[in-house]
């Protein structure tokens, strides 16, 4: 076994168990939490996982990774075939202390599945207890996705937040925002840089880039995809989206 999941705390010898499910579009996994840690994976379509400090999206080819004990929430952006892995307790790496997005590699996605189909990996098994090895050295290895957004604490901020996340493509003035979350414009600015590290522009934009990537996860042309994530021109979208992404928005989808 990997020397990072040596003593695995499971009394019931089953170190790693799988999951599959299909969810409709918009059905939510309310807050929640559990000691097992999640690997969080969609075969097809896309999920938002958020937690008290950060939002992550999960489309094709890119998983989450939530740590145990850490509380959050699951929200399916089209149709979802969920394929998520969960972890016993146990001596971890330094690479899976803290939520991030991972780039889900072909032979990585191969064992995700494999292990799916299995149910649960048995500790008294070696060739399990070489899969399980395995999946942490990859998990471990995976590159970070740039899929993350930062939440703010203060509850104006978060309302404002909230409202950018759930209509990303709202052209509506910030002044007009602020009003309607209770907060003048200039408190929220500085809320928004505190507590996320970003600038209000900045976080809108980033917000608006997932929407880009759900868009795109769920077949919609760049031009589609541009008018949903609130650009009206494509070649303005297809800059962002490079800035952001580090390619045009035809490759990511062609890599997804």
């Amino acid at each position: 076994m990997s020397l990072t999941r040596q003593n695995v705390r499971d009394p019931d010898g089953f170190p790693v168990r799988g999951l599959a499910a299909t969810y409709a579009d918009g059905h939510v996994l309310d807050h929640h939490t559990h000691p097992w840690a999640q690997l969080v994976y969609a075969a097809t379509g896309t999920m938002r996982v958020a937690t008290p400090t950060a939002a992550w999206l999960a489309p094709p080819t890119r998983a989450v990774w939530v740590p145990g004990g850490t509380p959050h929430e699951i929200r399916m952006r089209g149709r979802v075939a969920m394929r998520t892995l969960y972890l016993a307790p146990g001596p971890g790496h330094a690479a899976l202390e803290a939520c991030r997005a991972i780039e889900v590699a072909p032979l990585l996605r191969e064992l995700i599945l494999h292990i799916v189909r299995l149910g649960m990996l048995d500790a008294d098994n070696l060739a399990h207890e070489r899969l399980e090895g395995l999946l942490v050295d990859l998990l471990a290895a995976a590159e970070t996705a740039p899929l993350e957004l930062p939440l703010p604490s203060d509850p104006r901020a978060r309302a404002l937040a909230a409202r950018l996340l759930a209509e990303p493509g709202d052209d509506t003035a910030f002044p007009a925002l602020a009003r309607d979350a209770g907060a003048s414009l200039r408190t929220l600015q500085r809320r928004f840089q505190a507590e996320t590290g970003l600038s209000l522009e900045a976080w809108r934009a980033r917000a608006r880039m997932q929407q880009a990537v759900v868009s795109l996860s769920n077949g919609a042309p760049v031009t589609t995809a541009a008018l949903d994530a609130g650009y009206q021109s494509a070649s303005a979208f297809i800059a962002a989206f490079r800035r952001a992404f580090g390619v045009t928005p035809g490759k990511w989808r062609a890599g997804a």
